[in-house]
């Protein structure tokens, strides 16, 4: 891990403790509980810093900004839920992924979101 610093360790703590992959905001959120004056321009330069580190990873969603996720975590997929925009893990991978591609085609990898309401907007 980078440097550490109060600002670095809430924000890290933030996305550790989210269980989800969380975005900026949600991490500024999280954070400013154990360091109110946080900032937004912090969190983003923090985020960087410890995606470089190979600390957290991107969880990209088509035509969303990136969420974040700690790295190193088992192959999983994600579920988007459309009504309060968060984003959730979801375990396991169904197993016949390389059965459906077309003849002649080599999987080197994949990407599931699924889409819909979760639990709480449901």
């Amino acid at each position: 891990m980078p440097r550490s610093t109060r600002q670095r360790s809430a924000i890290h703590n933030a996305i550790n403790h989210a269980d989800r992959p969380v975005s900026p905001t949600e991490i500024l959120d999280a954070a400013q509980a154990d360091v109110p004056s946080l900032g937004i321009a912090t969190v983003y330069r923090t985020l960087k810093l410890l995606e470089t580190a190979g600390e957290i990873t991107p969880v990209e969603l088509p035509g969303e900004p990136p969420r974040y996720e700690p790295a190193g975590k088992a192959h999983h997929h994600h579920f988007h839920c459309r009504l309060c925009d968060r984003v959730f893990e979801v375990e396991g991978c169904p197993g016949a992924i390389k059965d459906i591609l077309p003849k002649g085609f080599t999987l080197e990898s994949h990407d599931i979101t699924l889409y819909g309401l979760c639990s709480d907007c449901n």
